[in-house]
């Protein structure tokens, strides 16, 4: 399995929403800050996105899409200078999950919402607040093929229709990090340290043999690099040191693990190569700041009854 196919594998989605918006004439909404990672894509027509903390605009075209990986507001308007209304206001009387905003006749755009656990946090904390993905890219057509099922699935409902616009709401946000992937950007992250050929190999050998104990050397013998050249290059690309990936690449692995209950606290600190309970408990909270035997009791605590 590739890195970006084992990492979003690892997630476990609590809840999702998805929902549509058309609107027309004079329009602006402003949005509360959204939990988990939200993404939308016009379908049609254009617009203005602001985001809490982005100090530019952004213009949205037909086909463009965007993914919000922070809990900030952000509006959507037909002109930046517009004042905005709540959009509560707007989707309460949404009518088969599409809100209407003005004229309703130029703007349609579609969103979903995906809330993980905390495991999540390690993994999308370093992507920026907004990533706009451009409809010209070459990899669109699946992005668009999705769009259009949902749009269809949204405006005609018919049995089975829940499931549909689930699958389809997964399909688009690993295709819209396939193409921010594709993208060329100097903003840290996991997703560009994928794209780089040699830092993306390195990631590749910690994911094979995560118990392996790897050293700054090794992974940089990995990368072809000296091993001051491979430490820069790897924080400039990941936003983490490389001993630092190791260590929250394998505690993804023991929260699966502790999650689903395969095996013993002791079993999961040896397959992730820790010689001890101690040293991978101290290991474990310091990514998910608490001991593994309470994650597992929470998560126990929180399965229905």
């Amino acid at each position: 399995m590739d890195p970006l196919s084992e990492v979003l594998s690892l997630l476990s989605t609590q809840s999702s929403f998805f929902a549509g918006l058309k609107a027309g004439g004079e329009w602006a909404i402003d949005f509360p800050p959204p939990s988990g990672i939200k993404f939308n894509a016009v379908v049609e027509g254009d617009g203005w996105l602001t985001v809490e903390g982005v100090e530019a605009p952004i213009r949205l075209e037909a086909g463009d899409c965007f993914l919000l990986s922070r809990g900030r507001r952000f509006t959507l308007r037909s002109d930046p200078a517009l004042p905005t209304i709540e959009a509560e206001q707007v989707y309460r009387n949404a009518v088969n999950g599409i809100a209407r905003c003005g004229t309703a006749d130029a703007f349609f755009l579609i969103g979903g919402r995906f809330t993980f656990g905390e495991e999540a946090a390690s993994l999308f904390e370093a992507l920026p607040p907004v990533a706009l993905i451009k409809s010209d890219s070459d990899q669109a057509s699946v992005l668009r093929w999705a769009l259009q099922r949902m749009a269809h699935e949204l405006a005609h409902p018919s049995p089975g229709n829940a499931i549909v616009i689930e699958y389809l709401g997964h399909i688009m946000l690993v295709q819209v990090l396939r193409l921010y992937l594709a993208q060329e950007g100097n903003t840290p992250s996991w997703l560009m340290a994928l794209a780089d050929p040699r830092i993306g190999a390195v990631i590749q050998a910690i994911h094979a043999e995560p118990a392996r104990r790897w050293t700054v050397e090794g992974l940089a013998a990995v990368a072809g690099a000296s091993r001051s050249t491979f430490a820069l290059r790897f924080k400039q690309k990941a936003g983490v040191a490389p001993l630092e990936y190791v260590l929250r690449w394998r505690m993804q692995l023991a929260t699966r693990s502790l999650r689903n209950r395969s095996g013993t606290i002791s079993s999961i600190a040896q397959t992730l190569g820790y010689d001890s309970d101690s040293a991978f408990s101290n290991a474990f909270k310091r990514v998910m700041k608490c001991s593994p035997r309470e994650y597992r009791e929470r998560r126990a605590a929180a399965l229905p009854q």
